[in-house]
């Protein structure tokens, strides 16, 4: 008999694909249940009561209060809303982005959603070790600086704190709880905003995000729908609307809700929730296993911000379904040729720049050299990996990374 087909999808940081129990529950509002949820019939109020079930349900999972979930079109539209809603000034809704804004504070690292917000406000980046985890000294410096700014009448103060939950592009994870000491006692006025959205998989955000006054979430990370997002916004948060045009979303996010999606977000949501203990458990197996079984065959190679202490990883700060490698003598778009042609389907960095290969940000920060950095290399793992494609993976990679060397010795 032929050969079964092999492949290996090591994108899941990108993008997962859904669940079939999120399909299934998503079809009868592409069908039968289509009403928008802001009339009045009947149809209207099936529609109604399926979104405030789903709302009810996201609030349970995440440990606030059903008022306190806002639906968007995703993690980007998320950040963006968290960033410069916080950041204007509410009485005028209506200005320019930048006009009455607060200063944003946002890690080196962040995902361009918050990144590029925080830059095109005046923001402020503050810095990362080697390993991804934010500098928390750096960070009181910066605040403190920033209020004796504001004291003497030269800065607006800092008005929102952005850190990432986990990072898109190495799976760092950082200490929400201790960059929230940090905020409270130097900018105690300030907001902070957490991009969890690689985060849902790893810990219950309930507890570990329970800092944070605004927490972003996309649905498409865990087995969910594209275009479906949320933003968890604090009573404590005055948040300016980024459009205007309804009242959904108690004002916060005007527009029709994607009822569908909303209804298989949350179906995904509720598996991932369950089933999460035992995920981290296995993903952490397979990503071991993945990341050591390249290292013990590829000369010129490391495992990016992973310190080994007596030959061993220390990977507990580190996302179980991210692994990023970066491989001397190799260039990033050449070896994903060569993998998608092995039928390996992986990724250099984040995917959010239209498929453009660009120097890392993150890796920039880290102090990765450029030459390692041009050879990254992102595996990441979710709910639909196996232990069949970690075995392709190991059989395809290698090869891949010599061929391309022995061009460029």
């Amino acid at each position: 008999m032929p050969a079964a087909h092999q492949s290996a999808y090591l994108d899941h940081a990108a993008t997962t694909p859904m669940r079939p129990e999120a399909v299934e529950a998503m079809l009868p509002f592409l069908t039968v249940r289509y009403a928008n949820p802001s009339g009045a019939h009947r149809m209207a109020r099936d529609a109604r009561r399926a979104l405030d079930e789903a709302r009810d349900e996201w609030a349970e999972m995440l440990g606030c209060a059903p008022g306190e979930v806002v639906f968007t079109s995703g993690g980007t539209e998320s950040d963006n809303l968290a960033v410069f809603g916080a950041a204007r000034r509410p009485d005028d809704p209506a200005a320019e982005l930048t006009a009455h804004a607060g200063l944003v504070v946002c890690s080196a690292i962040e995902h361009h959603a918050v990144l590029d917000p925080t830059l095109a406000l005046g923001g402020r980046t503050v810095a990362v070790d080697r390993t991804g985890r934010l500098d928390l000294d750096d960070l009181a410096a910066v605040l403190d600086q920033e209020a004796r700014r504001h004291d003497a009448g030269e800065g607006p103060g800092v008005r929102l704190v952005s850190v990432m939950f986990a990072n898109n592009e190495t799976g760092a994870v950082q200490p929400v709880g201790e960059v929230a000491e940090v905020v409270r006692r130097h900018a105690p006025h300030a907001a902070l905003h957490t991009d969890a959205v690689q985060g849902f998989c790893l810990a219950d955000l309930s507890v570990a995000a329970a800092a944070a006054d605004l927490v972003s979430l996309s649905a498409h990370k865990f087995g969910g729908p594209k275009g479906v997002g949320l933003l968890v916004v604090r009573p404590s948060v005055r948040l300016t609307p980024r459009q205007l045009g309804g009242g959904q979303e108690r004002g916060h996010r005007p527009g029709t809700q994607d009822v569908a999606g909303i209804v298989a977000a949350t179906v995904a949501g509720r598996l991932t929730a369950a089933s999460r203990p035992a995920e981290v458990e296995r993903l952490t197996k397979l990503r071991d296993r993945l990341v050591e079984g390249l290292l013990a065959v590829l000369d010129d190679a490391v495992e990016t911000g992973v310190e080994r202490v007596d030959g061993l990883a220390d990977r507990s700060g580190r996302a179980p379904g991210i692994a990023h490698l970066c491989l001397g003598g190799v260039e990033s778009e050449a070896l994903l040729y060569l993998l998608e042609q092995a039928e390996v389907f992986a990724s250099a960095a984040s995917s959010c720049s239209s498929g453009a290969m660009e120097a890392s940000h993150v890796l920039g920060a880290m102090g990765v050299p450029s030459e390692w950095a041009a050879g990254s290399l992102r595996l990441s793992l979710g709910w639909a990996s196996t232990d069949a494609e970690v075995d392709h993976a190991l059989a395809a990679i290698p090869p891949a990374v010599h061929q391309l060397r022995r061009f460029t010795l």
